[in-house]
């Protein structure tokens, strides 16, 4: 059974997980290198254990206690317990939840091991806003996807604003990084994958007319907001895809895009 401990003082060196927690430039760096990352609420923290991943403590104000108490009960990870004023220090943010705890990562596995079982995948390239990685891993699980892969220079999936946007859904998609880009699409396609890159240009075919969700293997492709795919990955694809628009708007958020794509690309497929 988890230790519980009251804590008083920000700067004590057991609450280093959880120290400023606001500063990005900082996260990426630290909580790859360190093996960890942040689940920030109730629903999250839960999901995150369901999904295999070890809990290294947490942090809580005295009230969430009894709502976390099998949580607790289930790990010997020490629970830290402090006032929400000194939770908004040391985070250097309003702790609005009141729970948050720090996982341990686990290792990545490869292209190979994500498309093995899959038929319908996303690719992201240079997608490096959190929120719009978790909308989009919100979607893929909501509209059965089946996993994501990621070019190197994507955001970090489990990002504590990631993870909270995606209401835990990182958890429960599998995800790789394709290292050689877009050279690494190589190996999807021959994987049996027709890669499907979206994009609001003329050329492109309109989804309806492309039916994916008649193909046995689709991975579909999504590029940064504004800027989009680049011309290597466009130039990797097997056709350019689009949704059409009306009343003169050229594009959607990558987010709202995404959605609309992956219910093309799975519609008629029996869901899990």
């Amino acid at each position: 059974m988890a230790e519980v401990i009251t804590v008083d003082a920000p700067g004590d060196p057991r609450l280093h997980d959880y120290t400023g927690l606001t500063d990005v430039e900082l996260r990426r760096r630290r909580e790859p290198a360190e093996g960890l990352f942040i689940a920030e609420g109730e629903k999250v923290i839960r999901r995150a254990g369901e999904a295999g991943y070890a809990m290294r403590s947490m942090l809580l104000s005295a009230k969430w206690l009894d709502a976390m108490r099998d949580v607790i009960d289930r790990s010997d990870a020490p629970v830290y317990v402090v006032d929400p004023a000194l939770a908004e220090e040391v985070t250097g943010y309003h702790v609005h939840r009141g729970a948050l705890a720090s996982m341990q990562r686990r290792p990545l596995p490869t292209t190979a091991g994500v498309l093995r079982t899959a038929r319908r995948v996303v690719v992201m390239e240079s997608v490096n806003d959190h929120t719009n990685i978790g909308a989009i891993f919100r979607s893929a699980a909501a509209l059965g996807m089946d996993a994501v892969l990621l070019s190197p220079d994507c955001a970090d999936p489990l990002y504590r604003r990631s993870v909270k946007v995606s209401m835990g859904a990182v958890f429960s998609v599998p995800y790789a990084r394709v290292d050689a880009w877009p050279r690494g699409l190589d190996e999807v396609r021959a994987a049996g994958f027709r890669l499907l890159a979206l994009t609001p240009g003329e050329q492109a075919r309109p989804l309806d007319d492309v039916a994916p969700h008649r193909m046995e293997r689709v991975a579909l492709m999504l590029g940064a907001e504004g800027s989009g795919l680049s011309p290597r990955a466009l130039a990797a694809a097997d056709d350019q895809v689009r949704i059409p628009m009306s009343h003169g708007v050229d594009s959607l958020n990558v987010g709202a895009a995404a959605a609309v794509a992956f219910y093309a690309v799975t519609t008629g497929r029996p869901q899990e």
